[in-house]
């Protein structure tokens, strides 16, 4: 069985590409410090080692007793706004940790690396729609913290015997369509996640930041993808390494957005509950679009996404997060 490493395997996105490296017959160690993670989402019996990535001396203990030629890299802080008030964390827990990672895997001799990274990366693309080749302009440490990260990497497989592919996400969302396993930050900000509490009951409102934009309806416009596409994208990547691919960096997203009220309208519809919506005014730094153009991924990797529907998402949310309240 081929040997792989996961840091950061029990979060949101991590939990959902071990499960299916599982699936594909990899043999799978997470990496972990369950700041944020839950070792019960790890349906499959893969070896969880608990450790923190600042950790350097257990880091190398555990390539010592393993023979990892790949490793898959989640581990990070993922609130944009807490970067702003925290930005320090960011820097230590997303760049200097992946720094730590990353002298492990030249010390070990790790030949494939596949990063978590984000569309963040862009900021505000000026017609909203991010290619690979978009000026990287980050205005948050979050995105500024996984852009260095992407910098490391680069350098490091210039200078060492290791290919990577960084994946830029969107706006991933929804669930398991099994209800097995999905989001569950405590204080998550994603809108369906949110407006899926409101329909339960355990939010009195879902605000819209800004119904002024010059979008169709005023509000937002993001790309939305199916975490389960999102995961499948990280096994096309692996696949690509493994057949000598070279080291890359790919968008990961539909190409196509929905607005902040057609994602309300869809959970009401799905929900069939008619929750409290309150229009506030805009946040800073919130683009009025952005999409991916995403046809490298397709291209380059052969990936084609199973749940490229607004509607699809929603309901797998919806259906997870009433598991979660005993629905």
């Amino acid at each position: 069985m081929k040997n792989v490493l996961v840091t950061g395997g029990c979060g949101y996105i991590g939990s959902h590409v071990v499960r299916q490296l599982s699936e594909a017959g990899y043999k799978v160690t997470v990496y972990d410090n369950l700041s944020t993670g839950f070792p019960d989402a790890l349906i499959h019996g893969e070896n969880l080692v608990q450790g923190d990535l600042g950790d350097t001396g257990r880091l190398d203990e555990l390539f010592s007793l393993n023979r990892f030629r790949t490793v898959l890299h989640f581990a990070a802080a993922i609130v944009a706004p807490e970067s702003v008030s925290d930005p320090l964390k960011y820097y230590a827990n997303n760049t200097r940790n992946t720094l730590n990672l990353l002298q492990a895997c030249v010390k070990h001799g790790v030949e494939r690396f596949v990063f978590s990274s984000t569309a963040a990366v862009y900021g505000m693309p000026e017609n909203g729609v991010a290619s690979e080749e978009s000026l990287t302009a980050p205005i948050n440490p979050y995105g500024t913290s996984k852009l260095m990260s992407e910098w490391m990497l680069r350098d490091t497989a210039a200078a060492h015997p290791m290919r990577y592919v960084a994946l830029r996400y969107f706006n991933v969302a929804g669930a398991d369509p099994q209800a097995r396993m999905g989001q569950r930050t405590p204080e998550a900000t994603h809108l369906i996640k949110v407006s899926c509490q409101a329909a339960l009951g355990m939010r009195d409102k879902v605000c819209i930041y800004g119904t002024d934009y010059p979008t169709p309806d005023g509000t937002g416009i993001r790309d939305y993808i199916h975490i389960e596409d999102l995961a499948s994208a990280h096994l096309f990547a692996l696949d690509y390494l493994e057949k000598g691919g070279g080291s890359t960096r790919i968008n990961v997203g539909y190409g196509c957005g929905a607005s902040v009220r057609e994602v309300v309208a869809m959970v009401r519809r799905v929900s069939g509950v008619d929750f409290t919506v309150v229009e506030s005014e805009r946040r800073p730094g919130d683009p009025a679009m952005l999409v991916a153009k995403a046809d490298n991924i397709r291209q380059l990797l052969g990936w084609s996404p199973r749940y490229a529907d607004l509607e699809t998402i929603v309901r797998d949310a919806w259906r997870w997060e009433s598991k979660l309240q005993g629905r």
